[in-house]
């Protein structure tokens, strides 16, 4: 961890400024929590916008609670999570976005600062790190630890990639690219990856630290053998649309590798 004197130094030298998107849907059981771990980080440029799909739920109260630290907040349908999150970029202004799910939130409120550190001392393109699972209603005890340190470039190939919650990336390339693909319904986040790192020859670092705690249940933690069998389809079409060569024993080799982080 940086010392507290460099990150204040770092901090008054550089003013990147961090876009948070959050995309949520009657998610008034968790957003609170999300909403108050941004609001609680140490940069002090911070923008955090929160694409709602018009939730049914108590989710606008909690919004309202937090006026005060969101930069931009909107309700209304949409036609997917990766539709809402492409609204959140289009809405962005920072030098760098990211990505914070409702039922999520930062290891700790140094998060940001540190990334940013790390952004500007490299001249990087992306940063990305650690993300920890844990069950509802006990975010202390970890079930599982996603390391995305082996992450390479062939990694894609077996429908790898660095956690995306933990992701932190310039926003011209998402502008460059055009964000996300909403005919995706799951691996849209690993098609998007795959199409800037395969592509964009990308400046980017590992940092050695869980930077996201998840909540399991949510879209990309979703189990079920039908949305197993998507995920793959999925996977396969992200590679070959962005000329990666793969095959379906790849993608499915994954999963040993996913065992071993559980805990």
């Amino acid at each position: 961890m940086l010392e507290n004197s460099f990150a204040i130094e770092i901090m008054q030298e550089s003013h990147l400024k961090i876009s948070v998107v959050t995309v949520c849907y009657n998610s008034a059981k968790t957003l609170a929590k999300a909403l108050q771990s941004v609001r609680d980080q140490n940069w002090p440029h911070v923008e955090h916008i929160v694409i709602d799909g018009g939730s049914k739920d108590t989710t606008s109260e909690i919004l309202n609670r937090f006026c005060s630290s969101l930069a931009y907040v909107v309700s209304e349908p949409d036609n997917g999570i990766y539709d809402a999150m492409n609204k959140g970029i289009q809405r962005a202004t920072g030098d760098i976005v990211c990505f914070l799910n409702s039922d999520d939130h930062y290891a700790d409120k140094t998060i940001l600062s540190r990334v940013a550190a790390r952004m500007k001392k490299g001249e990087l393109d992306a940063v990305f790190g650690d993300v920890t699972f844990f069950n509802e209603g006990d975010p202390d005890r970890t079930i599982r630890h996603y390391r995305s340190a082996s992450f390479h470039l062939s990694s894609l190939a077996w429908g790898l990639m660095p956690a995306h919650p933990a992701l932190f990336m310039r926003r011209e390339i998402y502008s460059r690219l055009g964000g996300f693909k909403p005919e995706y319904r799951i691996a849209g986040d690993f098609e998007f990856i795959a199409r800037a790192f395969a592509a964009s020859h990308l400046r980017y670092e590992y940092l050695p630290e869980v930077l996201v705690k998840m909540q399991t249940g949510g879209v990309s933690t979703a189990s079920g053998f039908k949305g197993r069998i998507l995920h793959n389809q999925e996977l396969l079409r992200a590679c070959r649309e962005n000329g990666i060569e793969t095959n379906i024993f790849k993608i499915l080799s994954r999963y040993p590798k996913k065992l071993l982080e559980l805990i």
